[in-house]
């Protein structure tokens, strides 16, 4: 039977981990510029009604002019006007507009399924950069707060700015890169980069226990949460940035095993043309100056960083 002293200790143990496992804050830079599918079918649908003329109204207006209400038309009468000058033009007319109609419902069809064939055939990268570094470094933490604190996140110039500087900061601090991950994706089409994307930055928010600041399209979010204070003389402490990106093109990335591929990796993030950049995110952990992310919460999280 444990003893009183170890049922205390067992205790304390279990309350310190469950500080631990709170300690996971995160900071989101975040913006995106996908193609709307939902705008595009409503547009085609109020084209569509705006398209449909009934044709019971040409019929009404014709018996009025000839004198007379539709049921009271008998076939005689109908038979005396078939032939008339007036009769021919309205028919003429209303075949012309038929025809323009049906011309116009064609090209438009034709046109949408000619972008959907060209979108279908362009190629876009989606890409993702995690680096895992020396808790040492928090100073690179005040520079990713202040770039989510002043950051454009609603156009591409400004995605572009967002990883200009946060790829310049990551290379000031490259001596303190400790492991790192890269991947490249290339989908076809928005709707398939637009996925891919999304499911990527899901699966790295779920490993915050909150997101303490956020600049998302222009939203911004800053949690006054306090953090317990963990002790530097109790375990080591580390960071973790991840960049993703959706560019159009087909980009590559080195898979990272040195720092000097980590440097690679970052340039060549850097050089993509702000018009190129679809999506941008940037996220990190912690994102709190007195908050701690341990080296078994590391190992547990981001299993894919490899050790450099």
């Amino acid at each position: 039977m444990m003893s009183m002293t170890g049922m205390v200790l067992l205790s304390l143990l279990m309350v310190y981990h469950h500080h631990l496992a709170l300690a996971a804050s995160g900071g989101r830079i975040s913006g995106t510029s996908f193609r709307s599918s939902s705008s595009s079918r409503t547009a085609t649908s109020s084209y569509s009604k705006s398209c449909n003329i009934p044709r019971s109204s040409y019929s009404r207006r014709y018996n009025t002019k000839t004198g007379g209400s539709p049921e009271s038309s008998s076939s005689k009468s109908y038979s005396t006007h078939i032939n008339s000058p007036a009769r021919q033009v309205f028919a003429v007319e209303f075949s012309l507009r038929d025809c323009c109609i049906i011309i116009v419902t064609v090209f438009a069809i034709y046109l949408r399924l000619r972008r959907y064939a060209d979108e279908n055939r362009v190629e876009i990268s989606v890409l993702k950069l995690q680096v895992g570094l020396s808790g040492i470094a928090r100073s690179l933490q005040k520079d990713l707060n202040q770039i989510a604190e002043t950051a454009d996140t609603s156009t591409p110039k400004g995605f572009g700015h967002i990883l200009q500087e946060t790829t310049l900061s990551m290379l000031q601090h490259l001596d303190y890169c400790i492991s790192g991950y890269s991947s490249v994706e290339v989908k076809r089409g928005e709707d398939e980069c637009e996925k891919r994307f999304n499911e990527l930055s899901k699966e790295e928010r779920d490993k915050f226990d909150e997101e303490t600041l956020v600049n998302s399209n222009n939203i911004r979010k800053q949690s006054v949460t306090s953090h317990e204070v963990v002790s530097d003389a109790v375990c080591n402490k580390y960071i973790v940035v991840t960049i993703i990106v959706a560019a159009s093109g087909a980009h590559e990335l080195p898979p990272i095993k040195t720092r000097e591929l980590v440097k690679i990796a970052l340039q060549k993030l850097a050089s993509i043309p702000s018009n190129n950049i679809l999506a941008v995110e940037v996220l990190w952990t912690p994102q709190k100056e007195n908050d701690t992310l341990t080296e078994q919460n590391m190992l547990q999280d981001y299993p894919l960083l490899q050790p450099l």
